[in-house]
């Protein structure tokens, strides 16, 4: 008799062995055809040209932290309008809890906006967009043949 652990150790290796087998069988199935275009790296729509080590602009951070801490209040906001929006608890406190409940969230949210108006104002969600560089592929397929299947597919 296996005790819950060992239950759920079968059910681990299960995944593993499930994993390795779907993996080996499409291996054997695929095909292997490789070649230059295939093997080179493409990411998000641009081909890589230089170095990798390229340093990313400061804005690109800024953004991203600008949105953590707006998806972080709204992480707070629920919870709060689900603890504090009870009707039960408003009416038990004659109104006092929702008039409090309020006012800390105005408070939270106006605190917010004053982040928001600072950086704003400092120019940090300011962004200079660089000039787009049309990317050149040396490729075999003649350009004509792209612009063939690009008006076949605007229909």
């Amino acid at each position: 008799m296996l005790s819950d652990f060992g239950i759920i150790l079968l059910f681990i290796l299960a995944a593993f062995a499930f994993i390795g087998i779907v993996l080996f069988v499409a291996r054997l199935l695929r095909p292997h055809r490789p070649n230059v275009e295939k093997n080179s790296t493409y990411e998000s729509g641009e081909e890589p040209t230089g170095n990798a080590n390229v340093q990313f602009n400061i804005r690109f951070y800024v953004v991203a932290l600008v949105f953590v801490l707006f998806d972080v209040e709204l992480v707070f906001l629920f919870p709060w309008a689900t603890v504090f929006g009870q009707e039960q608890l408003i009416r038990e406190t004659g109104g006092l809890w929702g008039w409090f409940a309020l006012t800390e969230v105005f408070l939270f949210v106006a605190v917010l906006a004053l982040g928001l108006a600072y950086v704003w104002a400092k120019g940090y969600l300011d962004w200079v967009k660089p000039k787009p560089k049309i990317p050149t592929l040396d490729t075999n397929v003649p350009p004509a043949l792209y612009q063939q299947v690009n008006e076949r597919y605007k229909r």
